[in-house]
């Protein structure tokens, strides 16, 4: 890092190992949050111009990633209560309402790509989301989300107990299998 009057900030070659250790974690982090590629790729521009401006501010009480990750969660939070993303929500839900002729080829082409838990997880409330997403997928644990999400531990496994009975009621038993044994 290089002192600029009493603050650090990093230098291209500083920033650009950055980008390349976590950019591709982070992107599929956000899109989890946002469910558009061009979104996540837009917050994820945002969060490293932050991270390139306030930089002298990490207190390396944390890794570097879950410090990454957790201004891409205020991020996304940001971005979904915006009113911009409630507009464009409303105009592609009306969209799909309006062409709902897609032919047959295409709809099972969908079905295949999105299993139906996939398609249930990403409909889950975001605070249920998140929990599962990051316990099951990125295999965090309870403390470390913890930290990551500001919240009580207990708060989290609260959280997971409620996802795992949506997704219970909501998804076929052979695409819940997984899920069904594990204790949280």
């Amino acid at each position: 890092m290089v002192e600029n009057d009493g603050e650090y900030n990093l230098n291209e070659e500083q920033i650009e190992q950055i980008m390349d250790e976590h950019g591709e974690y982070l992107l599929r982090f956000i899109y989890v949050y946002v469910k558009d590629w061009s979104t996540a790729e837009d917050i994820l521009q945002e969060v490293f111009v932050a991270y390139y401006l306030k930089s002298h501010q990490f207190e390396s009480r944390s890794s570097l990633k879950t410090y990454l990750s957790k201004m891409a969660i205020n991020r996304c939070h940001d971005h979904l209560r915006s009113w911009k993303n409630r507009r464009i929500v409303f105009s592609d839900a009306m969209t799909q309402w309006i062409s709902s002729s897609k032919s047959t080829e295409k709809t099972y082409e969908h079905q295949v790509v999105r299993s139906d838990l996939i398609k249930n997880v990403m409909e889950l409330p975001i605070t249920y989301r998140e929990a599962i997403i990051l316990y099951c997928y990125q295999q965090l644990t309870m403390k470390e989300i913890s930290e990551l999400l500001a919240c009580p531990e207990n708060t989290i496994k609260t959280r997971l107990r409620r996802a795992k009975r949506l997704l219970k009621n909501n998804t076929d038993s052979s695409e819940w299998e997984g899920f069904q044994d594990e204790q949280i």
